[in-house]
């Protein structure tokens, strides 16, 4: 069965259903891991077999929807709020590491998606359509709320960013991506070296592209 064959069910009650089976999935791949049956995420979800392929056609595409939900969490209401902030802030500086670090503690300490990563990784082999998911959103699509930061602060002439694409990267690598290659491996980056790589990234980033002369 495939969610290509057929359109999907749609509306707010089939949003509900995608919804629960989210979230039961999510707990079953936690629990067991990749190899849980769909019976077992049907049942979680209050729902029947047939109506999570309806959602979304095979297992492999309810691991997807699971991982992408998740690793778009650390962005969460806080640090999102934090960000569209930015562009009212009188002191940028400021501001940016305030909303970097609620944005960096979430990455750090969000132990389900730590460990949905480490799932990614352990599994990619076996569908690396996964990644290609993943990669499809690209930079923007994944945290709206970084790109609209960015694009305000730089409609407003306090940075300068000829490439949005590429300065959603670049902050990314400064802030949260030294976290998630140290919780691959099983260990993480004490609270003080943390906090230089924060405020320090922040002044890297600032310092590229914020008007020349200030």
């Amino acid at each position: 069965m495939s969610v290509d064959s057929k359109q999907a069910p749609s509306g707010p009650r089939a949003a509900l259903k995608r919804q629960a089976i989210v979230r039961a999935a999510r707990e079953a791949f936690l629990r067991e891991g990749f190899g849980v049956g769909m019976d077992a995420i049907a049942a979680g979800a209050g729902v029947s077999k047939v109506t999570v392929y309806n959602h979304f056609g095979s297992k492999e595409a309810l691991f997807t929807a699971v991982i992408t939900e998740a690793l778009d969490e650390p962005l969460g209401s806080a640090s999102a709020a934090g960000l569209e902030g930015l562009a009212e802030a009188d002191d940028l500086r400021s501001a940016f590491i305030d909303a970097a670090r609620t944005w960096v503690n979430a990455v750090r300490t969000n132990q389900d998606v730590i460990a949905l990563r480490n799932l990614v990784a352990a599994e990619l082999h076996r569908f690396p359509e996964l990644g290609k998911a993943w990669q499809g959103h690209g930079p923007e699509g994944h945290h709206p709320a970084v790109a609209a930061a960015l694009r305000s602060l730089a409609d407003q002439g306090r940075l300068l960013i000829p490439d949005l694409e590429a300065a959603i990267i670049q902050l990314y690598a400064l802030l949260v991506f030294p976290h998630i290659v140290f919780s691959a491996y099983g260990t993480a980056i004490d609270d003080g070296l943390t906090e230089r790589l924060i405020t320090s990234g922040v002044d890297m980033f600032l310092g590229h592209y914020g008007p020349r002369g200030d």
